[in-house]
């Protein structure tokens, strides 16, 4: 049978399908053949694969390397890559905290340097700790303090500009001329000193910002010019990292606060609160209307008349009518409770031929145990 008699056989739809088939081979042919000399053709000889190669935009487009993307939010495999990094938003306080140290800073570099010094804060962002430790510019000085109420340690780093800024208006450099900076070369034991004082200050006053929050003291561990000395975290850690600026007239430079999340961990919760201002949330209306609510509650409090410790079988040999001795006196104090707490002590007498108990003593709880 020829292919003639074939067509002929076939019904509308096999001849539809059959024509769908060959404007796809057609179509993927051409443009593989245009762009690779006519490789990889759709493969109608083994059943129709309709398997084809991507191009390179596709490809860049899949990995998440697109260029139109660059500085966007990262897609495909690189937002996969990307998921592990926590997100600085979800700590949304760390921002009043950075927005006091700003302040704090500006009047304490002022009374050190007695120069007019303006720091302003550029960026809080969140970033892994090796690509940050590579992408240090040097020469630099890193210093390494730790937090002692957490436990942990962060990273502060400044820039060589500023080093040279600080010495300079330090040691009496004259306003209006910028800070002279010798390349090549290790810094001095005076340089380090100078700067040295700097980061007591910058850390202090970071103990400061910290306060209203969570009280915590900074302290300044050693100082290090080679950023592998300065390890304080694993390579993929995520860490919060606040670029600030101090300006002093023609000179400045940088100041970079790491601070590895891992550190931040026994503060999380209150860093994830929402609440702002300098007072952190504290609303006096509802905590008055919350005493005056307190004080109006009304609360069961039991007076034991005597307690006797009774075996099981004993009692259940009781009948009624039985009669139980207790060891107490009419002279002797009586104990009020609230629930299994007690509270307060006091003689017992008789009122108005009711029994009652004048309150004496207050137990305070850490007499608990002794009760």
């Amino acid at each position: 049978m020829s292919d003639t008699d074939e067509l002929e056989n076939m019904s509308d739809e096999e001849r539809a399908m059959m024509e769908q088939w060959e404007n796809m081979s057609d179509e993927d042919g051409g443009s593989e053949g245009s762009e690779d000399g006519g490789e990889a053709e759709a493969g109608g000889e083994e059943g129709g694969d309709t398997t084809r190669i991507l191009n390179q935009d596709e490809i860049d487009s899949l990995l998440g390397f697109d260029d139109d993307d660059f500085g966007g939010e990262a897609s495909g495999v690189m937002a996969l890559v990307n998921s592990a990094m926590v997100n600085y938003e979800r700590l949304p306080m760390l921002d009043i905290v950075f927005d006091r140290l700003v302040r704090l800073m500006s009047t304490s570099l002022r009374n050190l340097t007695s120069d007019n010094v303006e720091v302003s804060l550029d960026q809080v962002s969140t970033v892994r700790f090796g690509d940050y430790m590579n992408s240090i510019p040097l020469p630099a000085m890193l210093s390494v303090f730790k937090a002692e109420e957490w436990d942990n340690h962060g990273l502060m780093v400044t820039d060589s500009a500023l080093i040279y800024s600080i010495v300079d208006v330090l040691l009496g450099g004259r306003r209006g001329t910028p800070a002279i900076r010798v390349e090549g070369r290790p810094y001095t034991t005076i340089e380090t000193k100078l700067v040295e004082r700097m980061v007591q200050v910058a850390l202090g006053d970071l103990s400061s910002a910290f306060d209203p929050l969570s009280p915590v003291s900074f302290s300044l561990e050693r100082m290090e010019t080679n950023p592998r000395f300065a390890t304080i975290s694993q390579s993929n850690s995520a860490c919060v990292l606040a670029r600030l600026r101090a300006d002093m007239g023609d000179r400045g430079g940088r100041v970079e606060i790491l601070i590895p999340y891992a550190t931040l961990e026994p503060i999380r919760e209150l860093l994830l609160q929402m609440f702002m201002g300098e007072k952190f949330g504290r609303d006096s209306i509802w905590e008055s209307h919350l005493t005056q609510e307190l004080y109006m509650t009304d609360i069961q409090l039991q007076a034991v008349l005597g307690e006797k410790v009774v075996a099981l079988g004993e009692m259940l040999n009781w009948e009624i009518g039985t009669r139980i001795m207790f060891s107490t006196n009419t002279e002797d104090e009586l104990e009020l409770r609230c629930g299994h707490v007690p509270m307060f002590k006091g003689p017992v007498g008789q009122k108005q031929s009711q029994i009652a108990v004048q309150i004496d003593k207050y137990i305070p709880p850490e007499e608990e145990g002794e009760q």
